[in-house]
């Protein structure tokens, strides 16, 4: 039973290889989000074990490759949601329905663009410095913060659109599960990584609470293109705070 959804997980999040999951059901889905912290310490655990066969390697060099890994890895899902969440919000010009339709429009726009160079620029120089300093713990955690925030926000967030996979997931996300997941990963944290662990936690947690107001403000709650966005805007940030401790 868990499997399935474990698989579904990693198959939406990520590129790596997974058995085919048959059979998947509505119910499959909605746990496949209890799993998405899981996929994050996947995602760190590539990432962490790249910086160490990167030592020795020019420290700018192995910035980008781990970015591009990064990138790799996920196969862009969230960069998208960035792009499109940063033209919606731009071109929304502070109307719910006009945000809700530009950010249903595959073009990337300027904003769009704008967004993605600055993000990925930021997350390139954080991880300059994190190679730097050898902070492979950091790596290990920015991932799964990021990922931990999806159940959070799709338990306390209404989700907008009716129709499509997310819709599908929030529906038969099961909530106790879901919050006991937030509440064991959270606190996990600063236990493995210490007084550094805990000011990543306190840096996601005051960017989640903004990015979800900046959203019920304007849409009335999240999209699947809004939480890919929170997911890249977590990571830049924590990486920043990482880097600086």
């Amino acid at each position: 039973m868990m499997l399935r959804p474990l698989f579904i997980a990693v198959q939406f999040l990520t590129r790596l290889p997974v058995p085919a999951v048959r059979d998947v059901n509505n119910q499959h889905l909605g746990y496949s989000l209890l799993f998405y912290p899981l996929v994050g310490l996947i995602i760190g655990a590539v990432l962490a074990t790249l910086q160490w066969l990167l030592i020795g390697t020019s420290v700018t060099l192995a910035a980008a490759l781990l970015l591009v890994t990064w990138i790799l890895i996920t196969g862009g899902l969230h960069l998208d949601g960035l792009a499109d969440s940063a033209d919606a919000w731009v071109g929304g010009l502070g109307d719910r329905e006009r945000t809700l339709a530009i950010m249903k429009d595959p073009c990337c726009g300027p904003m769009g663009v704008v967004a993605l160079v600055a993000v990925l620029i930021v997350k390139f120089a954080a991880l300059d410095t994190l190679v730097t300093a050898g902070d492979w713990i950091a790596l290990l955690i920015v991932p799964v913060v990021a990922r931990t925030a999806l159940p959070a926000l799709f338990v306390t967030t209404p989700y907008v659109r009716a129709n499509g996979l997310g819709s599908l997931i929030v529906a038969h996300l099961p909530r106790r599960g879901a919050i006991a997941v937030v509440c064991v990963v959270l606190p996990a944290l600063p236990l493995f990584a210490g007084l550094h662990g805990l000011w990543m936690l306190v840096s996601g947690l005051v960017v989640f609470i903004a990015l979800r107001a900046m959203m019920i403000t304007r849409i009335g709650g999240t999209t699947g293109d809004t939480a890919g966005a929170l997911v890249e805007l977590l990571e830049a940030s924590v990486l920043v705070v990482a880097s600086l401790g």
